[in-house]
Order: structure tokens, then sequence, then C-alpha cells
């Protein structure tokens, strides 16, 4: 019953715990990424299994020795499998955080990479088979859960497309059992069943193959047995991915870090060659040994290997796959597939870079002037800028006490930001809690660019969650009630695109953004967007005690009378919000005269307002019918 379930989610508490505690091993090596990440996104679910733990109805038991079709399908039968896949998540970390590259050999590294794979996908799957209605699960946490989902799906396919009977096999495996590594050998990556990473990682981008690829993704993410997908597939599906798995990438064209097709090879000074992007991480990481000899490096230098990146575009070329985009030979491929020379501003940039970390406080001036100036005129030099190591540097530079320097750091960040490639550099080095400190305590032109790059990096639904976290909803809403004209626009920009995420609701509301709204309503020439953004909060239960609380009810009648075609809109749905199964608040907008103004609305408004003033009018009538007012 309820105890046993609360026992059941308290141990997967306690299995999370271990996972963060255990995050911090071995973090210097080439799977700190991996590791990182999934520990992050176990430690998300924390919530998720709080609401489980305190849950208080009535669920049967599970046996977890038994095989019958209806424990397996019980409520219960899902926790077991989400902590058998938690608990092969924490196998998994241990031995990939304590992975030696000098030690092991690339076929290790493969098996753990293709560990990581198996793990996600598993963990994805049991989250995807949990019945939240069954757990009365709050909507802010199952959004969330959404999300930490998506993020798996991503990791799943970030070492390319999963072989189908590598893992169908591997998904028939028992994750209760020990799988250390040279049982996975046995198990899994025998003879055919699984030729290396490294055969299956790449599949040519835009091939139709690659499509058959998606397409046995999505059939793997929804099924719940394991099976034979060979039986399952069209035979011309079968045929090209068949046809795509037969293309095997040289060891030599593969990234030991990231084991994906190198696209800007750089050379170490142990002699050995990375993909510049994984290598840069690793060094801005602080460390400085090389990941594949742990030997210690003699100076920080990368140096193009331009006689492999040849060779990969050669190879590319001639089995007709799409070369990787992005900086090539010191060149930049176009959409329209040609090539621009950026070789001579890619040498003046990594000069100005390198001025950024100068001693002299008149360098790090004038270099980050420049980097803000460069950042703003074109793609071509974010690319290269973020290329050159600059993000990294810029972080650290978001904290210094020179207010110029300060506010150049982060307009450069913010210039950045718009090439969608450079959001995932500058998350993954760590600039969110800097931003938003910047964001508190800052010159006004800092705070607002502040928000505008928040704003900007909440564009990727993931970057939702660590930016709601970090605090930097406070900071929005006091910028919102006392920024400069431009600034309020940026923060309420910010929060519109951050309360999309449920989660996020609940935070704006416990810091004071009704309030904020709400004078902004009646005060202020920013109607249209605070009716915006309590549009997107209406949904969530605290947000309609405070607005009830505020008295909004008439301003938004009055909206809706008097609005223009936009707000109308958004002040009905607003209030349909607060109405539905609630008829204490029905009963408000009708002694209020909302009768009218909503019936002019479902006959002149927009189609959205014709909707909600609509289903307004049928609520309110209902409630005249038996009698409520």
């Amino acid at each position: 019953m309820a105890r046993c379930g609360g026992t059941t989610a308290q141990a997967l508490l306690d299995l999370v715990h271990d996972v963060v505690l255990i995050s911090g091993a071995g973090s210097g090596n080439a799977f700190k990424r991996d590791c990182t990440d999934l520990v992050r996104r176990i430690s998300l679910l924390t919530h998720l299994l709080e609401e489980i733990r305190d849950f208080k109805g009535n669920l049967m038991p599970l046996d977890a020795s038994s095989s019958s079709s209806s424990a397996r399908s019980s409520s219960f039968s899902c926790l077991y499998d989400l902590r058998l896949a938690l608990q092969a998540a924490k196998r998994y970390i241990l031995v990939a955080s304590n992975f030696d590259s000098m030690t092991s050999s690339d076929k290790a590294a493969k098996k753990i990479a293709f560990q990581f794979q198996c793990v996600t996908w598993k963990l994805e799957k049991a989250l995807g088979a949990l019945p939240y209605d069954q757990f009365a699960i709050s909507e802010e946490v199952q959004e969330q859960v959404d999300l930490v989902r998506t993020q798996l799906r991503r990791a799943t396919e970030r070492y390319g497309p999963l072989n189908s009977k590598s893992l169908t096999r591997a998904s028939s495996l028992p994750l209760d059992e020990e799988t250390d590594t040279l049982q996975f050998e046995n198990r899994v990556i025998d003879g055919d069943e699984f030729k290396s990473t490294a055969d299956i990682i790449f599949k040519g981008s835009g091939s139709k193959g690659n499509n058959a690829d998606q397409m046995i993704q999505e059939r793997l993410r929804n099924s719940s047995t394991s099976c034979d997908f060979k039986d399952n597939l069209p035979n011309k599906e079968f045929d090209e991915i068949k046809k795509s798995d037969s293309i095997i990438v040289p060891a030599d064209f593969v990234c030991s870090i990231s084991l994906e097709l190198m696209r800007d090879p750089v050379i170490v000074a142990t002699g050995q060659t990375y993909e510049r992007s994984c290598i840069q991480r690793w060094i801005d990481c602080g460390n400085i040994t090389c990941p594949k000899t742990q030997q210690k490096l003699e100076n920080l230098t990368l140096t193009p290997n331009y006689v492999l990146r040849s060779l990969i575009n050669q190879w590319c070329s001639k089995h007709n796959i799409e070369q990787p985009t992005g900086l090539v030979n010191g060149r930049i491929k176009r959409n329209d597939g040609s090539f621009h020379d950026v070789s001579g501003d890619m040498e003046a940039i990594e000069r100005l870079v390198r001025k950024l970390s100068s001693h002299s406080i008149e360098e790090r001036r004038s270099a980050v002037a420049e980097i803000r100036s460069l950042s703003k005129r074109s793609t071509d030099n974010r690319i290269l800028i973020a290329e050159a190591g600059a993000i990294a540097i810029l972080v650290n530079l978001l904290t210094s006490e020179d207010v110029i320097i300060q506010e150049n750091a982060v307009t450069s960040m913010l210039n950045l930001s718009i090439y969608e490639n450079n959001k995932g550099l500058i998350m993954l080095a760590g600039a969110i809690p800097s931003i938003v400190q910047v964001l508190r305590t800052g010159t006004m032109e800092a705070r607002e660019n502040s928000a505008a790059t928040l704003f900007s990096l909440s564009l990727a639904d993931e970057n939702k969650i660590i930016i709601g976290a970090s605090g930097a909803i406070p900071a929005l809403i006091e910028l919102l009630e006392n920024g400069s004209p431009r600034g309020r626009k940026d923060a309420a920009t910010a929060l519109f695109n951050l309360c999309i995420y449920q989660g996020n609701k609940g935070r704006a509301v416990r810091a004071g953004i009704v309030s904020a709204l709400s004078k902004m309503l009646t005060s202020s020439s920013m109607v249209d967007e605070s009716l915006t953004i309590l549009s997107v909060l209406a949904s969530h239960h605290d947000t309609k005690i405070a607005i009830v609380k505020a008295c909004l009810i008439p301003v938004l009648i009055d909206l809706v009378r008097t609005g223009l075609a936009r707000n109308k809109e958004n002040a009905a749905a607003i209030l349909l919000s607060l109405c539905k199964r609630n008829n204490e608040n029905l009963a408000c907008i009708s002694r209020l005269g909302a009768s009218i103004p909503l019936s002019e609305l479902a006959k002149s408004g927009t189609d959205r307002a014709k909707r909600k003033a609509t289903s307004l009018l049928d609520h309110l009538r209902n409630l005249q019918h038996h009698g409520q007012f």
C-alpha cells in the first residue's frame, strides 16, 4: 500500500543521493562530460521521487521475484524497473569515472560509450513507463521529468544511432546483474553483434539510412518489450539500416574523447590528435595532461592537423557523406555548400583571445571591447571566437571588478549565444551563475544584457531548468519592477520564456511576479507583456490564488471590454484558467458583468479569443442552470 510505495521511493531517493556522491570520482578523465551530465539528470528526479514517497493512495506492492504479467504491469513494477536502471547508471558511472585511457584500449573506451547509450536509453524508458496519474504527480514535476527524458534521448544519440540488434540484445539483459567491462564484452559486444562504436556512430547525414535510424530509434523508445526489430521493420527500411551500418569510419578519423568523426583535428604537445572543441573543453576544465597518454602537456598549444583534416574530407567525399559543417581548413562552410576563407580572421581572433588573459587591465579592456564588437558583426565571427576558446575566458571576466570589462564580457556572451551551437558551449562553461550575479549587481547596461543572454540561452528547453534553479527568476523580477525601459523589456522576455517550463512557474509566483505584473497592468506601457506572461502562468495553482488576492479579476474583465485585440484574447484566456473547476471565481466574474464583453468577444475577437470567450460563457450558463450564483 502507500507505506510500501513510500519505502520504495525512499530507497530510490537514497540511490539518487549515492549517485550524486560518487559524481566527483575520476573527474579528470575522458568521460567526465558523460558522467557529469548523467548525474545532473538523475539528480533532477528528486522531486518526482519525493512526490511518490509522500503519495497517500493505495497501491499493490510488487513481488520483485514474480514473473507474472499482472505483477510486472503494476505501479511497483515500474518503480522496480526504475531502481534497476538507476543501479545500472551508478555502476556505469563508477566504471567510466575511473577509466584510465593510458592503460585501457580504444576498444574498452568504445564499450563504455556504448554502455552509456544503453543506460540512458533504459533510464528514459523506465521514466516513460511510470504511471504518473496513479501516483498523483503534479504537472510541474511531470514537465520536469519530460525534459529530463528529452535530455536522456539526446544523450543516447550523442554517440550516434544505436545498432538495432545490439540494443535489442542489450535491452533484454537484466540490469540487476553485475555488468563490469568483461561481462559486458561477453554478453553484448561479441563478434557481429556489435562491430565497434566507431562502426556505427557515424551515419551519412541526410541519407535515407539516417532517416531509417531515426525511425528505429522511435520504435525502440515506444516499445515495451524486447523483440527482434528486423522482423518488425519493412524490408526496405532494414536494407537501408544495413547499408548505413556498413560504413566504417577509420579509427584515425575518430576523436578518442568524443568517439565522433573529427571536423577540426588538432595536435597537442604529446603528438596525439583530438577534435578541437573536445580537447579545448578538457583544458578549460583545468586539465593539463593528455587524455589518451596521461602525460603532462608541456604547453597548451593546439596545432591544426591539416593533413588529417584533408584525409577526412577526402574520405567523406569518396563515401558520399556530407562533410562536417563549421570551421574546416580555415574555411567556414555556407548553407549553400560553398566555403569562405577565414584563416586570416582566425589568426587575428586567436591573438585577441590570448589578450583576454593578459596581466594588463588595459589590454584586457581593449581585447574584450573588440570581442564584443566582432561578435556583434557576423555569424562567422561568433564561430571563430568560440573556436578560439574565448567563452571560458569570458565567463571568468564576468566576475571582474572592472565594470567596463564586465559590461563588455556579458554583452559578448549575449552576441555569441545568438549562434545556436554556442549555446551549449556557454552552458558547458558554467556561465549561468556568473550571468545571474551580473544581473543582480552589475550596471544597468550589464543587467539588461544579462537578462537578454538568459532569454537567448533559455530557448533550449533543457536550459530552462538550469536557469530557473540558478536564482535568476527573482533577479529578473527585480529588473522587471525597477529597471530601465529596455531592461524591463528584456526581463519580461526572459521571464516569459522561462515560465513556459512548469517547474519555473511556482518559482516565479513565490518570487512575487504576480504583484509586479499587477502594477504593470494598471500603471505602465507594458500591458501586452504583462498579460502574455500571466497567460502562461495562469495554469499554475499558486498563480490563480495570487491573481485573486491581487484583485486582478475586475482589471481583466475591463481589458476584455476595452483592450486591444491581443490583450482581450489573453485576458479571456486568463479568466478561463481562473474559472475552470472554480465556481467561486466563476460567480465573481458573473457579478462583475463579464457576460456582455465576453459575448461581444465571442462574435468579433480573434479565433483564439472567440474560443476562450465561448467556453467561459458556457461555464457561466452551466453555473446559472444549476442555480449556484
